[in-house]
């Protein structure tokens, strides 16, 4: 039996990422598929051509984007990497809605700048009515929280940055 309130949440989570599509399979056979974007059956899905972002500047006499072409950078071309950081990332396990603290008007778990152990309570994560606590898994200090109180978080998305060494 589908509960059709487990649905309408699995729903409205969808619709408020930019995820496109859900399925989830139970041990049951049950399976359950929800996506933005309709699909026919028998229809074949062309893509949708997308513009690369020049990496170099064009050389004379070459299209740009602003002619309208799409820009591939030459093979031979450097690739530019972001630096590396030694600050670690804890990301979100789950789908849902971040609180920075455990009720409205209260104090935050943490800030920029507090020190952290092992274990402790950073924030909680709100997935389908239920309070989920996201401890830390390392010592350090939060060097960055990435996402606001109140909204809403996708699985893998980054909430804190932290200096193991601070």
């Amino acid at each position: 039996m589908i509960d059709l309130r487990y649905v309408k949440k699995l729903i409205e989570m969808l619709d408020g990422s930019s995820v496109d599509s859900v399925e989830i399979s139970t041990d049951k056979g049950m399976k359950i598929r929800i996506s933005k974007t309709p699909q026919h059956r028998g229809a074949v899905q062309i893509p949708t051509p997308v513009q690369v972002p020049a990496l170099m500047p064009p050389a004379a006499g070459r299209l740009t984007p602003a002619d309208g072409a799409v820009v591939i950078p030459d093979a031979e071309a450097p690739r530019i990497e972001p630096p590396k950081s030694n600050l670690l990332e804890v990301k979100s396990p789950m789908v849902g809605t971040y609180y920075a603290q455990a009720e409205p008007g209260s104090k935050p778990y943490v800030t920029v700048g507090t020190r952290i152990a092992k274990r402790q309570v950073l924030c909680i994560i709100e997935a389908m009515k239920i309070m989920n606590e996201i401890e830390s898994e390392f010592d350090g200090v939060v060097k960055e929280v990435c996402v606001q109180d109140a909204h809403p978080v996708e699985y893998g998305q980054v909430l804190f940055r932290i200096d193991p060494n601070g």
